[in-house]
């Protein structure tokens, strides 16, 4: 499918690019991602994602939005309190890029439903924040093959690595599964804490990462963990290699 005059003007930045031109965008616009999780880490992923245009986008969240999240989650406004997450991300993508086809799936994702969702999408950005949702999402894009990006904040804190299934560490091998612990209620506590910009810079990372991907273009964060301290503004590359014991990815799985 060429592109169309609009999408010329539109793109004319991305085309004026060597490593992507109006094959790459071409690419783009067939691409389907995945972004688990519409709040701080998914906010600035879906946008700039919807903006470089990406195809399809699907958005997974079970949530509504709620007046706490303005503070950092971007795709949503004081008008969408109450809303549930997905549809108020929608509008937000909708008026950026109307192009963008948006799949909404107003829903968590867990052991019922990963598998047959994931299986529709070329690379997933894990914007979800609990452990559960991570390691189910880097169980099932192992088994599905599935390239995805995973990130972690907290506080002043955020890290952020990209797997490729087969080929590189996957989430599993830093962060080891055990016994799940009982995760705190945030209507019932406070966290602390992130700052409001950080999501904004590690999600835009994962966009990153995601656009990379599809246009086989530059280094993605394989085998590296990058990590990001903003009270020091501070990034470093934390070199990881595969654990051939990860019950995820290990060879002898």
């Amino acid at each position: 499918m060429a592109l169309n005059d609009e999408q010329r003007k539109r793109f004319a930045r991305h085309l004026s690019m060597d490593e992507i031109g109006e094959k790459g965008q071409e690419k783009l616009l067939h691409a389907k991602v995945l972004v688990a999780g519409a709040g701080g880490l998914g906010s600035p992923a879906a946008f700039y994602l919807a903006a470089a245009g990406i195809g399809t986008l699907g958005l997974a969240d079970g949530d509504r939005v709620d007046l706490s999240n303005l503070q950092r989650q971007i795709l949503h406004t004081t008008a969408s309190a109450g809303t549930p997450k997905v549809s108020s991300a929608a509008e937000r993508i909708h008026a950026l890029n109307p192009d963008t086809r948006l799949a909404l799936h107003p829903f968590h994702l867990d052991e019922k439903n990963a598998e047959a969702l994931i299986a529709r999408y070329d690379f997933v950005i894990d914007a979800t924040d609990s452990f559960k949702a991570k390691f189910l999402i880097a169980k099932t894009c192992q088994r599905a093959e599935k390239p995805y990006s995973h990130a972690g904040i907290t506080s002043y804190y955020g890290h952020t690595i990209t797997v490729q299934p087969g080929k590189t560490a996957c989430y599993n091998c830093i962060f080891h599964e055990t016994e799940p612990a009982a995760e705190a209620d945030p209507h019932l506590t406070v966290p602390a804490g992130p700052l409001g910009p950080l999501p904004g810079i590690i999600g835009s990372i994962q966009a990153a990462e995601a656009l990379k991907h599809i246009l086989s273009i530059g280094k993605g964060l394989h085998n590296t963990l990058l990590s990001l301290d903003l009270l020091t503004m501070t990034f470093r590359s934390i070199p990881v290699n595969p654990d051939p014991n990860c019950p995820i990815c290990g060879k002898k799985n």
